[in-house]
Order: C-alpha cells, then structure tokens, then sequence
C-alpha cells in the first residue's frame, strides 16, 4: 500500500508495540493500524507494555484531508483531547487509524493509548466540544468582567441556585427599583 500522507512512501509491516501490528510508512513514519488489531493487542495484555506516562512528545500533525489507503475513500478526523491540537485520522470503512509520526508515543504520554477505540466515539467527541466551549465562555467572561468580577458573579451565582429564594432574589436583582411597586 502506498503512504496516505506523503504518498510516496510504502507502507510495509512492522509492530508498534509487542504482538500489536501496523503498517509504517518508509518515508515520513507514520503508521496504518486496524482497530481490530489494537484491540486484540489490548486483549491480550498489550495494554501494560505500552507504558503510558508523561514524557515530551514530539509528533507530526497532518492538516490535509486524508484518503484511506485501502479503499481511497475519505477518512475522518477525530480531535484527541481538547488541549491536544492533534487529530486522529480513520476509515470508517475498514476500521483503519491513519497515526502519524510520534503520534502513538503521544497517545502513550497522554495516557490514551488503551483508550484509542474511545476517541472515535461520539460522547468523546462531544465532551471535547463542550470543554472547549467552556473553556471559550470562561476566557469572555474574563475580559468583559475582569478576573475579580468574574470570581464574584460565579460565587453569586453558587449563592443563588443554592437558595431557597432563588426567584425572588433575581427579581430582587433585576427589578429597575425594587422597592416601588411597579417593578
């Protein structure tokens, strides 16, 4: 099979880890794996050898849409984690992972590794975007209210869905004059 990401090289047998076959490009390294074999891999003990822990990774990221080296159809990219910038490539149609060079030492560094099968999940996906989205929400309330103001509404507003007056609170709050009977 020819490279999906540098399309010249030659994808040719290899392992990434111990009984945990793939395929690696002889050009620019990166790595075809089968979904099929990494969880047998998982199955049989793999898991252990894959020594996850936190190291510095370097790892190449692929920006182009990538074409499946089986069937040449397109496959789909899938964020890792929200503060990961990587993206994991699959083809849905063989259960291939396209993993580009240092990617499956990231995956190990990151503590993924035995959690690959999830990442091209739909709950994974959707936490990452609402992590993310949170995380954007966070940063505007920032800027519009500074960092102390911010602090101050998010323990008012602990205060107040704790409180059993709740609604008359915000009214209290929201009231142009709250002592006229007018509102």
């Amino acid at each position: 099979m020819q490279c999906t990401s540098c399309k010249n090289g030659v994808l040719v047998p290899t392992q990434l880890e111990d009984q945990f076959p793939a395929r690696r490009c002889t050009r620019c390294g990166g790595n075809w794996i089968y979904l099929y074999d990494y969880l047998r891999w998982l199955d049989q003990g793999g898991a252990t050898s894959a020594q996850e822990g936190s190291y510095q990774v370097e790892a190449q990221e692929t920006e182009q849409a990538m074409l499946c080296p089986k069937t040449g159809s397109l496959m789909l990219k899938y964020r890792i984690s929200k503060d990961s910038s990587h993206l994991l490539d699959l083809s849905a149609e063989v259960s291939g992972i396209w993993l580009d060079k240092g990617e499956w030492d990231l995956l190990k560094s990151e503590g993924l590794a035995t959690r690959l099968n999830a990442i091209f999940t739909e709950p994974w996906q959707k936490n990452i975007r609402s992590q993310t989205t949170r995380d954007v929400m966070q940063a505007l309330y920032k800027e519009k209210f500074g960092v102390d103001g911010y602090e101050k509404i998010k323990a008012i507003r602990t205060w107040l869905s704790t409180s059993p007056n709740k609604a008359h609170l915000i009214a209290y709050l929201l009231a142009e004059d709250p002592y006229s009977t007018h509102g």
